[in-house]
């Protein structure tokens, strides 16, 4: 179990069932292949109820407030990654 007193942020999201993922694509190569797996496996053996994949327009510049601002708004949690 998590602990209490630790800070949300370093807390992990608990039971995933019927949960909205987000996965924050970040252009680089590989990544989408990687991000297909882990969709996948988080809606079959984790019962996500969705998953939303966003992209930044390439690895290099951050992702716009406005793209964080989506997912946050739409997400339970979102998995940010590389992929080379």
């Amino acid at each position: 179990a998590p602990d209490a007193a630790a800070p949300a942020a370093v807390r992990g999201p608990g039971d995933l069932r019927g949960k909205v993922v987000g996965i924050l694509d970040n252009s680089k190569r590989n990544f989408a292949r990687l991000a297909d797996g882990v969709a996948r496996r988080l809606q079959e053996e984790h019962g996500v109820a969705a998953v939303l994949r966003l992209a930044k327009p390439n690895p290099v510049e951050p992702a716009t407030a406005e793209l964080i601002a989506e997912l946050a708004g739409r997400c339970d949690l979102v998995i940010t990654g590389s992929g080379d």
